[in-house]
């Protein structure tokens, strides 16, 4: 899952002629990072927590109005170039985004780490051990705040989650600790979505008030098979609007420079978010 499988460190310059012709075929018109950047402001932002400064990037259409925020949690490589991007992308339709760096209590975001560098593990493990459930709810409190104090953000609509990685309980958990503020939750090769633990993010579903989509990496789903149906269960016996679907990539698939980055799959989980937060944010 998140913590064995992924290798962000690497980047992939290889496009295979498959996931060109996809990407011509669904007329991404926005995957080239120029096509949107001079319409989506950015700023390198800091956020007051209850455990000091957290480094941030925040995006937003240029121009007056208001918008629908979305707070983005990476994966465990946490903000970077890849991620800078997607805030761009998302923010050019029509949304306030923000990204934040997880590990801000040992540093600013980026990190020099390689996860999937074994000899640089402890040094991961240092960074991550402040990061607990408890920290994390006070972390997520003071995004959603930050974001609903943007003159940029339209707070008369809901606000949306997404995950990648470790990041997909954190989307999950979001909605459960502001249940009447996010509308729609997006995870992404996420890990630990529905565990034996009473605390699984699964369990909250009911809680929230949330359409969701999970987007599940192919090897992740032969590790565990179960999961995407306990999902499916979970959402119907919620009565929670959902798309739980495997992709036909593996762990990490949707990050850029990820060795495992798949453009076609990541370009169909891109337009499946767009057209859930369309309908659960804009509408």
């Amino acid at each position: 899952m998140c913590d064995d499988d992924v290798d962000a460190g690497f980047p992939d310059p290889k496009i295979s002629r498959r996931a060109f012709g996809a990407l011509a075929a669904v007329g991404a018109t926005t995957v080239a990072t120029g096509a949107y950047a001079a319409n989506v402001v950015e700023k390198d932002v800091v956020i007051k927590t209850p455990d000091g400064n957290a480094d941030a990037a925040l995006y937003y259409p240029q121009g007056r109005g208001t918008w629908p925020a979305v707070l983005m949690w990476p994966d465990i490589m946490t903000l970077r170039p890849a991620f800078r991007e997607m805030g761009k992308r998302l923010a050019a339709e029509g949304y306030v985004v923000l990204v934040p760096n997880y590990y801000y209590r040992g540093g600013k975001a980026p990190i020099s780490l390689n996860f999937s560098n074994q000899a640089d593990r402890p040094a991961f493990n240092a960074l991550r051990a402040p990061l607990t459930a408890e920290a994390n709810a006070r972390d997520t409190k003071a995004y959603v705040e930050f974001l609903d104090a943007q003159p940029q953000t339209n707070k008369r609509k809901k606000m949306g989650t997404q995950g990648y990685c470790m990041g997909g309980p954190y989307a999950f958990n979001t909605a459960i600790q502001f249940p009447n503020r996010i509308g729609a939750v997006s995870s992404f090769h996420g890990g630990g979505l529905t565990t034996a633990a009473p605390t699984s993010p699964h369990n909250g579903v009911a809680k929230t008030n949330a359409d969701y989509l999970v987007a599940v990496a192919r090897n992740d789903d032969r590790t565990d098979p179960k999961s995407k149906e306990t999902l499916k269960e979970t959402f119907t016996a919620a009565k929670r609007p959902h798309l739980v679907e495997v992709y036909q990539a593996d762990h990490g698939w949707m990050v850029k420079g990820s060795a495992v980055y798949d453009a076609a799959e990541a370009e169909r989980g891109w337009i499946n978010m767009v057209s859930q937060y369309q309908r659960a944010l804009k509408a």
